[in-house]
């Protein structure tokens, strides 16, 4: 029997505990990797403000021009010299917070996890889900399958 074609029997070898790993390290790898996608997904809010803050900034640039043909030229001029194209935090777009963030505390993060990953599981991912998994799920049960290649002809 393969990797692949085992039978039901649990995780791929990719999944599975490399011997004399204790269950305190894959729990707090598992720990570790939970944080990096809370980083993931704070990343993600990131770039939606990034994404929300310069449709704004074009936004409001329509409006400046709309306040012009209305006839409110000192309020456009307002609203064009002080907001439009402002910085949002001092002397930074979003396009510089997003660029600091992904190469500063981002990329150590996925790092720090990667190489913790490699010295105690020789880069193994997510044993802890796995473990989870196996624990959770009905063996030999349709839709309980331990993997892609147990599926049913």
């Amino acid at each position: 029997m393969t990797d692949q074609q085992h039978d039901d029997q649990g995780p791929d070898a990719a999944h599975q505990v490399p011997e004399g790993v204790s269950e305190a390290t894959v729990e707090a790898l598992g720990t570790l990797s939970a944080a990096v996608e809370v980083i993931e997904h704070a990343r993600g809010f990131l770039y939606g403000f990034h994404r929300l803050t310069g449709k704004a900034d074009l936004d409001l640039g329509d409006a400046v021009e709309q306040l012009r043909k209305a006839g409110h030229t000192d309020l456009a001029d307002r609203i064009d010299t002080e907001l439009v194209g402002r910085n949002v935090i001092a002397g930074r777009w979003t396009f510089q917070i997003m660029e600091d963030y992904d190469d500063g505390y981002y990329a150590l993060a996925k790092e720090l996890e990667k190489a913790a990953r490699d010295e105690l599981v020789g880069g193994r991912r997510h044993l802890f889900e796995a473990g989870m998994k196996e624990d959770r799920r009905t063996e030999a049960r349709r839709h309980h399958e331990a993997t892609p290649s147990d599926l049913p002809d």
